[in-house]
């Protein structure tokens, strides 16, 4: 059975949430309208990386643009996902959310692995679950822009059972190239497909290089957007992974006794 994926390859309104709510419910209507069935959302898509603002336009988990997104869904009867500035008490985090149809959440996963180079760990805290959720009958698993550095990270969710990888990104254009490369990487490596969303345009301290991919098992490119503001769709077969894992069968190769 297959999967309509939409990604929103959108620019980001530097700490304004409710111009950028407004800006994606018009590209979530557009990507329903082609045949979006699931649609992915940048990382922190209603802030930015406007950290020092996050005590003033962090939300807390039932927040308005929860409230947007599970809305959306139920309206529209697709799946949305993308990552917001969460805030818990005192704490704040990077948190990618998944509402299902019905506007139930599928996912509450807080990014693990903090950016340095983007001083996420001066204002954030990290995560310590996993993103694995199901979408439909699939077991997939969700993630956030640097997590995909980690490759033995990917791997903890690809053995309880993923079989796509949904990444919701900031990446910067100048490591685009490393953007892409990781990204193939993890599709071959653990013979999963990848569903990346990256952001657009510029904010006070970085340029954002977009080319949003879906990669398929076999780590070949099957939709990559460019460098401006789109909507990418692709239709994807998630049952073309248990043949393709069936064929060169490194899960059951694996020697976990070998690694330490």
């Amino acid at each position: 059975m297959t999967t309509n994926l939409a990604i929103i390859q959108m620019d980001i309104a530097f700490g304004n949430p409710e111009l950028n709510r407004n800006h994606a419910r018009a590209h979530i209507k557009e990507a329903v309208d082609h045949g979006g069935e699931v649609i992915l959302l940048p990382e922190m898509w209603t802030t930015g990386y406007d950290l020092g603002r996050f005590d003033e336009i962090a939300e807390e988990i039932d927040g308005p643009t929860h409230q947007l997104m599970m809305e959306l869904a139920q309206h529209h009867k697709v799946t949305v996902a993308g990552s917001v500035a969460e805030r818990d008490g005192e704490d704040f985090y990077n948190t990618f959310v998944v509402y299902d149809e019905s506007g139930q959440r599928r996912l509450k996963y807080r990014k693990a692995h903090l950016f340095r180079l983007m001083d996420e760990e001066k204002f954030l805290n990290s995560g310590d679950q996993q993103g694995v959720f199901q979408l439909g009958n699939t077991p997939v698993a969700g993630v956030i822009c640097y997590d995909i550095r980690f490759p033995e990270w990917i791997r903890t969710h690809m053995l309880e059972g993923a079989r796509g990888l949904f990444v919701t990104a900031e990446w910067p254009k100048p490591r685009t190239e490393h953007w892409r490369n990781i990204l193939i990487s993890r599709a071959i490596e653990n013979q999963c497909f990848v569903i990346a969303c990256n952001r657009v345009g510029a904010d006070p301290n970085n340029e954002f290089g977009g080319h949003s991919l879906v990669i398929d098992p076999w780590g070949t490119v099957v939709g990559e957007a460019g460098e401006e503001e789109e909507i990418l769709i692709v239709e994807v077969d998630f049952s073309r992974v248990e043949a393709i894992r069936e064929q060169i069968p490194i899960f059951q190769d694996r020697r976990p006794d070998l690694y330490k």
